[in-house]
C-alpha cells in the first residue's frame, strides 16, 4: 500500500536522458556537436554581439599533449564558452607552431639513410608532414576535452598567408632599422649546432670546478715598482666558472669604484679587490698572508699582463659590469664568450680584437694552443691540470652553480660570438616598456615580471642555422658583397611567399624571385645570392598576431582582447608577441594578459617520467571523463603551481557528483512541468520558494563576476555550495513534501516546480563553461519555454537576476529559521544516534524560548517549522528547559515521540489517520488530495 502512495524515490515517472557512464558517452556527444556544427551555430547566434578575441597561443606540433598543456586548453576553452553566454561573440581560432629545430630533427630521424644526399627541400617536406601529423593528434586530443572553436580552419605557422604577413614584419622592422647582421656572442648549441634564443634557454643545476687563475704582470707602469716590489712576482687572481673560455681571455676587468689590494703570500703579490680578499685566500687555503698595499682600480688600468699559457699580452680595462658578489673582483674578459664581455671590449677594439677558439661543434679550435681538439668538457680538465703544473692555479674549488641548457637537448649551451641577424630591442625598449604599462596583467604582478625582462634584456638574436623554418628575406649583392632588404626585395618575397609557401626560397633562384631589374641600392649590382639562415620560431609565432588578428575578417579584431598561457611565456610568447608589434605598430598585441603556472603532483613536486608521479590526460578521461579533468582545472587557483592526484581526482568526483545528483533530483521533480503553462509568478510563490531563488540571484552574481575576472575556482565553489547547502541540505529536502504529496496541479506544488525548474535552467548556464558535457546532458533532459533555445545550453546567456520582490526582514526571517533547523537537526542526531527515533519524521519538536522576542518570532513562523525541520509537529513553548542546547542564544529543544499514527503516503505521524473511510491509512491531507 505504502508503495502505492509513496513517491519515495527521488527520480519519479521520468524517461530523462541522464545516465551514468558519462565518459563512454561523451565521444558521442562530441561527434553531435560536430554533426550539428555546435560552435559555428553559437557564433552565428551571437554574430550582432560585441566581439571579444583570445589569441591562441601556438602549442608546439611535435608529441602528444601532456597535463599541462590540457590546463591551457581548458582554460581558455572555459572563457571562451563564458563569454559567448555573457553577452559576446567570442570565437575561438586554434593554432600550431609547426617549424623548428625538434621537428627538424625528429623528421631526420624517421626519414633516416643518409641524409647528405637529403636536399632542403626534401627535409622540408619530411618536416611538414611530420609537423601535420601532429597537429591532428593535438586537434582530436583538444576537441576530446570538450575545446569548442574553428578546429576546421587552424592557423599554422607553416601556412603560406602567416608566412607572408611574417615577411612583411620583418620588412617592417628592416625599414625601421631595427634589423641588423653583427658579431656578438650568443647561445649556441653545440649539439643542436645553432644559435639559441633567451627563451629557448633552461637553467639547471650543474656540477662543475670553479677556479682561480693567476695572470703575471707584465708592464706595471711603474705602480708596483715605486712601491719596491718586483713586477714579475705580481699576479692578478681572475676567477672562473668556465674553464674552457681560458684560451679566449684578452683582458681583465676591474672596477673603477673599487679599492685592490696587493696582497703577499708565498713569496708572491696577488692583486685582487679587498673586500673579496678573505673569501679568495680562504679558497686557496692560505692562512697567512699580508695586505702590503691598496689601491683604486683607476690606477691599475693598461697595466697589462701574460697568459699563463699563450703567447699573449693583454690589458687591465675598467668595466662597469665588474660586481664584488663572488670571486675576486678581477674578472677574466673573453669577448667571443660573453655579451658583457664583448660589449666592454669593443670599447677597445682593435686593440683588443674578438677571438672565438671554440667551433660550432663545441671543440677547441687551433686559437686554443694546445688545447685544440678537445670538447669543452675535455679542456676544463686539461687547462686546469696544466696551470697546477705550471704554478698558475692559485685555487680550485667544487661548486654547483645554475648554469644554461639547451631547451631542446638539456645539453650545456656555449657563449660563442659568431654572425648573427638581431633585431636591435634597444632602439625601442623604452616605448615596449610604455605599451607594458597599457595592458592589464593578471596576476598584476606579471607586470614587473616583463618589464624587468624587456629592461634587462639584450638584443634578439633571430637566425638560426637550420633549414625547417620561415627563411631570413636577405640578399647579398655578388660584386660589392653587402646584404639588401627593402620595400621592393620584402613585397617579392612576401608575394611569392603567399602564393607558394616557403619552400619557394629553395626551389628559385635569387634572380627568379626578385623583380625583374632589380638592381644593388648600393652598387648598382644584379647578381645575388640568398640568405640561408632561417628565423627564430618565436619570431614566427611572435608575428602571428598580425596575420590571426588582421586577416580573419569580422571575426578577429587586432589587438587581441586576451592571451592566456603558462608563466614561462613572460620570457617567451609574450615577449616575441609584444617585440614584434611595437616594433611594426607601436603598441601591444594584446589588451589583458593572463598567466597560469605549472602542473605538479599531490605533494608538489614536478611531474617527470624517473619520479614516476606523472598522470596522461587520456588516462584522467578514460576513467572520469572530460569534465572532471576540467573541473580540476577550474577548482583552483591555476595562478600558481595546480596539484594533481588520483586522490584529488577522487574528491572532485564526489564534489562532481553533488551537482550533478542535484540536478536528477530536480529533473525527476518536473517531470509533468511546462514552464510555458504551469509557472507560478514569482510574486505569488510560496514564500521558501522565493528564498530559493533569491539565493540563486545571489549565485548567479558571483559566478558572473567570477567568470568576468577568470577567478573560475570561485565559480566553481560558489556552485558547489550552493547545490550541497541551499539546496541539497535545505531546500531541496525540506520540499521533498510539497512535490510529492500536494496536489499535482496546486498551487503548493506548481510553486515548488517553478522554482527548481528556474534554478535549474539558471545552474544549467552557470556551469556550462566548466562542465559542458554534463551541462548539455542536463539541458537535453530539461523541457525549455518561451525564450530558452532548447539545441544547446551554450546558444543562451548566463541567467538575468530574476525580479522576486523580497525584504531584507525576509531573508532574515529565513536565515533565522535556518538557523534554528541547524540546531534541530543536531538534536534529532541526538536521539538517533540514541536508538530513540528513527526518520525524523517520527518525532515532534519541542522549541522552548528563555527570550520574549526568540518566542514571539517562533510562534509568528510556527506554521513554517514543521515542514522546515522535516518533523511530524513542532510546538513552541516561553520557559522550560529541552534536553538539548544549540547555536542559538536562549533556545533550547526536547525531541519526542510524534503524535498520533503514520500517514503511508506522506510518512508524516498524525492524529487525523484513519479519520476517512475510503482512505483509513492516510491523513487528512492525503486523503483529500486522493479525492
Amino acid at each position: 500500500m505504502a508503495q502505492d502512495y509513496n513517491q519515495t524515490l527521488n527520480l519519479p515517472k521520468t524517461d530523462f536522458a541522464m545516465r551514468a557512464a558519462l565518459p563512454q558517452r561523451e565521444p558521442g556527444m562530441l561527434k553531435t556537436w560536430e554533426e550539428t556544427r555546435r560552435y559555428d551555430k553559437m557564433i552565428e547566434k551571437n554574430a550582432d554581439r560585441p566581439l571579444y578575441v583570445l589569441h591562441d597561443g601556438p602549442p608546439y606540433a611535435n608529441g602528444d599533449i601532456h597535463l599541462g598543456t590540457a590546463l591551457n586548453k581548458v582554460l581558455k576553452d572555459i572563457i571562451v564558452r563564458s563569454k559567448n553566454m555573457t553577452g559576446y561573440k567570442a570565437p575561438y581560432i586554434p593554432g600550431w607552431d609547426t617549424h623548428g629545430l625538434p621537428i627538424e630533427l625528429k623528421a631526420r630521424k624517421k626519414i633516416g639513410g643518409d641524409q647528405t644526399k637529403l636536399s632542403a627541400v626534401e627535409l622540408r617536406k619530411g618536416c611538414k608532414e611530420f609537423a601535420l601529423s601532429y597537429v591532428d593528434l593535438q586537434k582530436q586530443s583538444f576537441q576530446r576535452l570538450g575545446s569548442l572553436g574553428d578546429y576546421d580552419h587552424p592557423y599554422l605557422t607553416l601556412q603560406p598567408e602567416l608566412e607572408a604577413k611574417q615577411i612583411e614584419i620583418f620588412g617592417e622592422m628592416a625599414k625601421k632599422g631595427y634589423i641588423y647582421k653583427g658579431l656578438k656572442p650568443v647561445y649556441w648549441c653545440p649539439t643542436c649546432n645553432t644559435a639559441l634564443a633567451e627563451a629557448e634557454i633552461e637553467y639547471e643545476e650543474d656540477p662543475c670546478h670553479s677556479i682561480y687563475v693567476k695572470f703575471r704582470c707584465v708592464d706595471d707602469k711603474g705602480k708596483f715598482s715605486a712601491l719596491g716590489l718586483d713586477p714579475s712576482k705580481v699576479f692578478f687572481v681572475i676567477w672562473t666558472t668556465t674553464t674552457w673560455t681560458l684560451p679566449g681571455n684578452l683582458a681583465i676587468c676591474l672596477g673603477g669604484a673599487y679599492e685592490y689590494s696587493v696582497v703577499m703570500a708565498n713569496g708572491e703579490y696577488y692583486v685582487m679587490a679587498t673586500d673579496l680578499v678573505p673569501s679568495a685566500m680562504q679558497a686557496a687555503k692560505i692562512d697567512s698572508y699580508e695586505i702590503v698595499a691598496s689601491m683604486p682600480g683607476t690606477e691599475l688600468e693598461y697595466l697589462t699582463y701574460q697568459h699563463p699559457f699563450l703567447d699573449r699580452v693583454s690589458p687591465i680595462i675598467l668595466g662597469d659590469h665588474v660586481t664584488l658578489e663572488s670571486g675576486t673582483g678581477c674578472v677574466h674578459t673573453a669577448p667571443g664568450h660573453g655579451v658583457e664581455d664583448f660589449e666592454v671590449c669593443v670599447n677597445h677594439y682593435p686593440e683588443i680584437p674578438i677571438i672565438v677558439p671554440v667551433d660550432s661543434e663545441g671543440r677547441l679550435t687551433e686559437e686554443a694552443g694546445q688545447f685544440a681538439g678537445l670538447s669543452t668538457d675535455e679542456a676544463n680538465k686539461a687547462i686546469a691540470k696544466y696551470l697546477d703544473a705550471n704554478g698558475a692555479l692559485f685555487a680550485l674549488q667544487k661548486i654547483i652553480h645554475q648554469y644554461p641548457h639547451c631547451w631542446r637537448c638539456h645539453s650545456p649551451i656555449l657563449f660563442r660570438a659568431t654572425e648573427q641577424w638581431f633585431c636591435s630591442v634597444e632602439d625601442f625598449k623604452d616605448q615596449t616598456v610604455n605599451a607594458i604599462e597599457k595592458v592589464q596583467w593578471i596576476p598584476d604582478w606579471g607586470e614587473g615580471r616583463i618589464t624587468n625582462m624587456v629592461r634587462d634584456r639584450s638584443d634578439w638574436c633571430i637566425s638560426r642555422q637550420r633549414v625547417w623554418g620561415v627563411p631570413i628575406p636577405i640578399f647579398y649583392c655578388d660584386d660589392c658583397g653587402k646584404y639588401v632588404v627593402n620595400d621592393e626585395s620584402i613585397h617579392a618575397v612576401s608575394a611569392l611567399f603567399h602564393e607558394q609557401g616557403s619552400d619557394a626560397w629553395y626551389l628559385k633562384s635569387a634572380e627568379e624571385i626578385l623583380p625583374e631589374g632589380f638592381t644593388c641600392p648600393h652598387c648598382g649590382g644584379k647578381h645575388f645570392t640568398k640568405e640561408k639562415d632561417i628565423m627564430d620560431v618565436w619570431f614566427d609565432s611572435g608575428c602571428t598576431h598580425a596575420s590571426v588578428l588582421t586577416e580573419r575578417g569580422d571575426d578577429v579584431h587586432w589587438p587581441a582582447d586576451l592571451y592566456l598561457e603558462g608563466a614561462d611565456q613572460y620570457r617567451g610568447w609574450f615577449q616575441s608577441s609584444l617585440l614584434t608589434a611595437v616594433a611594426w605598430k607601436g603598441t601591444a598585441p594584446y589588451k589583458a594578459v593572463c598567466t597560469h603556472g605549472w602542473v605538479v603532483d599531490g605533494e608538489g613536486k614536478k611531474m617527470s617520467k624517473s619520479l614516476g608521479n606523472g598522470i596522461l590526460p587520456e588516462d584522467i578521461i578514460k576513467e572520469y571523463g572530460a569534465d572532471i579533468l576540467r573541473l580540476w582545472v577550474a577548482s583552483s587557483d591555476y595562478h600558481a603551481d595546480i596539484r594533481i592526484s588520483k586522490e584529488i581526482l577522487k574528491q572532485l568526483s564526489e564534489q562532481y557528483r553533488k551537482i550533478r545528483n542535484t540536478a536528477r533530483y530536480i529533473l525527476g521533480n518536473v517531470y509533468d512541468y511546462n514552464p510555458d503553462t504551469d509557472a507560478v509568478p514569482f510574486a505569488d510563490m510560496m514564500e521558501l520558494d522565493k528564498w530559493a531563488i533569491v539565493q540563486l540571484n545571489a549565485l548567479t552574481e558571483k559566478v558572473k563576476e567570477a567568470y568576468e575576472t577568470f577567478d573560475f575556482h570561485v565559480a566553481f565553489h560558489a556552485v558547489h555550495n550552493f547545490c550541497t547547502i541551499d539546496m541539497s541540505n535545505f531546500y531541496l529536502d525540506v520540499i521533498k513534501d510539497r512535490l510529492y504529496c500536494e496536489k499535482t496541479e496546486g498551487k503548493e506544488r506548481r510553486s515548488a516546480q517553478t522554482a527548481i525548474h528556474t534554478i535549474l535552467s539558471g545552474l544549467t548556464r552557470l556551469i556550462a563553461p566548466i562542465i559542458p558535457f554534463t551541462a548539455e546532458e542536463i539541458w537535453a533532459s530539461m523541457r525549455h519555454g518561451k525564450g530558452e533555445d532548447a539545441e544547446s545550453v551554450m546558444f543562451n546567456q548566463m541567467p538575468d537576476h530574476f525580479d522576486v520582490s523580497v525584504s531584507d526582514e525576509f531573508i532574515a526571517k529565513w536565515d533565522r529559521i535556518h538557523a534554528v533547523r541547524d540546531d534541530v537537526n543536531k538534536a534529532l542526531e541526538q536521539k538517533r544516534n540514541a536508538k530513540q527515533i528513527g526518520k525524523s519524521l517520527e518525532a515532534k519538536v519541542v522549541l522552548h524560548c528563555a527570550d520574549t522576542d526568540l518566542y514571539h518570532f517562533l510562534i509568528s513562523v510556527q506554521q513554517e517549522l514543521a515542514s522546515a525541520f522535516i518533523v511530524s509537529s513542532v510546538s513552541v513553548e516561553q520557559g522550560g528547559d529541552g534536553e538539548f542546547t544549540g547555536e542559538t542564544e536562549a533556545l533550547t529543544i526536547s525531541v519526542l515521540p510524534a503524535d498520533g499514527q503514520k500517514c503511508e503516503r506522506c510518512w508524516i505521524y498524525s492524529e487525523t489517520v484513519g479519520q476517512c473511510e475510503d482512505h483509513p491509512t492516510l491523513c487528512a491531507r492525503c486523503a483529500s488530495v486522493l479525492k
